[in-house]
């Protein structure tokens, strides 16, 4: 069998500045999102990217333009008419930027349909945060749609819908959003967008402050470190009927881990094995060879998730034939799309003569956009010479995902584990399997 070319499987998703060639899928785009509103002109994008082409930005996947975002800077003034979208954004053509001013206001963010779910408002959102903390600006801005009200409008007055929203009773899929991106609302605006019969002119008057704000500083203090949040998956196996339950195990992890706002997930070495549950085979290397046929629907899902959860995922290991040889791969889907992958270089004696696992002697070390991370599967963070040569290759991070059946081994992994931190200087995250497979 022929290696697998990751390229097949990745994706290509990329948060860049918004350009004059994006203009016909961008009219395009609103024109989905918000039909029978008036759309932009090209005049518009024009003097926007004239004048504040760092507050245009949009979500390229694939090639094609997923999602958009527009803003500009003003001087927060209590007496401003926040609540006239045209006069604050000077009717789209945002001629009144403020290069010096201390807030960023938001005057459009949209999703291409085809697109929405995979929580692109969120990076298009932490993008405009990014953008606040480097300009050392003391907050955001934005009047919000609020397109369900239009379904509760004979029942509920708008102050009440948007109390119903933020008590979790009802879901908008604008409002709910930007709450959990960490907006707070701090008022209700009336006659915002008469156009807009969704919201029924409705908008809401929303604030996120940035924490991060410097009162006289020039420019954005930087941190020796940057936080990172990481979520680590006890596994619990259980016997399963077809690789869609697998899935949909897996998805509920990606999923909380999302919620949370991690920025990787970390899955146990050969976790997949759980398909064995569903795989005829008499001997266990059979079975291993049965497993690695799993690897191309394996690599699609993971692929689709770490961008649709906005996460970079090290999805433990999983077995692959190439030339007819058995390898234990670690695979890291990283949420712009791409791959990357790390083979076990230290095979056990168990694994070479019961499944027939093959070794390499490539230590790989892996570019996220939380720094340099290197994956080292179980065994091999008991060898202390592959941590120190993914430092010195630049690692800030090392993943072990394993897999042990004894207390004993769990020990062995987690010690070694604590003393690579140590030698190293870097941090170690593990994570390992829980539960049974009966009859396999």
């Amino acid at each position: 069998m022929e290696p697998l070319d990751l390229k097949d499987f990745e994706w290509k998703i990329e948060v860049r500045p918004l350009t004059m060639d994006d203009f016909d899928a961008l009219v395009e785009m609103e024109q989905l999102c918000f039909p029978g509103m008036q759309t932009w002109g090209r005049e518009h994008i024009e003097s926007q990217l004239k004048h504040f082409p760092e507050g245009q930005l949009c979500v390229e996947i694939d090639g094609r333009l997923a999602a958009s975002s527009s803003s500009l800077i003003l001087t927060f003034d209590p007496s401003m008419e926040w609540h006239n979208w045209k006069a604050v954004a000077d009717d789209g053509f945002i001629r009144n930027h403020n290069p010096k001013g201390d807030t960023l206001y938001g005057i459009e963010i949209m999703v291409h349909p085809e697109f929405r779910g995979m929580k692109l408002s969120r990076r298009m959102y932490d993008a405009r945060k990014e953008l606040c903390r480097q300009k050392n600006l003391t907050q955001m801005i934005i009047a919000g749609r609020i397109p369900g009200y239009h379904l509760h409008a004979d029942k509920m007055t708008a102050r009440e819908y948007i109390d119903c929203v933020v008590e979790k009773a009802v879901y908008d899929q604008v409002l709910t959003a930007q709450l959990a991106n960490g907006f707070s609302v701090q008022g209700l605006i009336p006659d915002y967008l008469p156009s807009d019969t969704e919201s029924c002119g409705y908008a809401t008057y929303l604030e996120w402050t940035n924490l991060d704000y410097k009162r006289g500083a020039k420019r954005r203090f930087h941190h020796p470190v940057e936080p990172i949040r990481i979520c680590v998956v006890q596994y619990q196996m259980r016997s399963i009927k077809n690789f869609d339950e697998f899935a949909q195990q897996c998805e509920f992890f990606l999923d909380t881990a999302s919620d949370y706002k991690c920025d990787f997930i970390l899955f146990p070495e050969l976790f997949t094995t759980q398909l064995l549950s569903c795989v005829e085979a008499t001997r266990p290397g059979q079975a291993a060879r049965r497993l690695a046929q799993f690897t191309p629907q394996y690599l699609d899902f993971f692929t689709e998730m770490a961008v649709k959860y906005n996460v970079n995922v090290i999805g433990g290991s999983q077995f692959v034939v190439e030339h007819d040889t058995l390898f234990n791969s670690s695979y890291l889907f990283g949420r712009d799309g791409t791959i990357g992958k790390q083979d076990k270089i230290h095979i056990t004696p168990s694994e070479r003569k019961w499944w027939g696992v093959s070794s390499v002697n490539r230590v790989e070390v892996l570019e996220t956009d939380c720094g340099t991370i290197a994956i080292q599967i179980c065994y091999d963070i008991e060898f202390p010479e592959l941590t120190r040569i993914a430092a010195q290759k630049g690692a800030q991070i090392v993943f072990v995902p394993f897999n042990t059946d004894t207390r004993h081994g769990y020990l062995r992994v987690r010690h070694c584990a604590q003393a690579r931190c140590v030698e190293n200087h870097l941090y170690v995250a593990i994570s390992g399997c829980t539960g049974n497979l009966p009859f396999v």
